[in-house]
């Protein structure tokens, strides 16, 4: 199935609306847990109202799967899967690696997707053929690097923090073969693998509205991206994303070690 790409860019632009003119400004920030902090702003939640209005204006009998507002029919066969302000912490400290994510699932598996940073005025999309990319510097069909080795690989995480106990041993392993590890960048981390400038995104606990969006436009650059053990990414949970799929089996052999 092939989504225009004008639906992409319109789901960007009803977000950015929300999202951009409370970046950088002392707007309110609420703390979803009781004990630790996972924070949540206005612009969250108004850039998904903006987001589910849409979809339900277009496509009325698309289900939602959105961060802050939770499901809705979504026992249609067609469901996006929406995360208004993927990197909140990002967002709330100024930094401009957040992102929107919107993907579109049929039959539980991702087929187009969206990230979009409206601050640097990029969409990185996936149509369901190709994936592309629309910013400074000139549009362009994505592509991810040809890295096949891990000594040749940059790798990112949000934060090696982020791994437990023998995950965090699992991770460890991987980093320790590669030749350049970066942290946090969230979204923008796998937008980077699609465009060819990272080579390996390792991470644990996503759910999936962190990763669906993501999906096709990875694997439609030729990326590869899993579970640890190996299973669809729409799963969630524990993910690794990398260039190629020789890349990939052998992020797989250390993590699974």
């Amino acid at each position: 199935m092939v989504i225009e790409l004008s639906l992409l860019r319109q789901i960007a632009s009803v977000a950015a609306e929300q999202t951009l003119p409370r970046f950088r400004t002392m707007s309110l920030i609420d703390n979803k847990f009781s004990t630790g902090f996972d924070p949540v702003t206005e612009a969250d939640r108004e850039a998904e109202k903006a987001i589910r209005k849409l979809i339900n204006t277009r496509l009325p009998d698309h289900g939602i799967l959105g961060e802050e507002f939770g499901g809705e029919n979504l026992d249609h066969s067609h469901v996006w899967v929406i995360d208004p302000i993927d990197g909140t912490r990002a967002f709330i400290s100024g930094i401009p690696v957040w992102g929107t994510l919107a993907g579109l699932t049929i039959e539980g598996d991702a087929v187009a997707g969206l990230m979009s940073q409206p601050f640097t005025n990029e969409l990185f999309m996936c149509d369901g053929e190709a994936s592309w990319y629309e910013g400074p510097g000139g549009n362009r069909r994505l592509a991810t690097r040809k890295t096949k080795e891990l000594a040749d690989a940059t790798l990112f995480t949000t934060t090696p923090a982020m791994f437990k106990d023998n995950k965090r041993n699992a991770y460890d392993r991987v980093e320790q073969h590669v030749r350049l590890a970066r942290y946090g960048t969230d979204c923008y981390a796998y937008a980077m693998l699609a465009a060819g400038f990272v080579d390996l995104v390792i991470e644990t606990g996503l759910h999936p509205y962190d990763i669906v969006a993501l999906v096709p436009i990875i694997e439609k650059a030729g990326g590869v991206v899993s579970t640890w053990d190996g299973g669809p990414a729409e799963k969630a949970g524990d993910i690794v994303a990398a260039a190629t799929p020789e890349l990939h089996a052998k992020a797989l052999e250390l993590l699974n070690h």
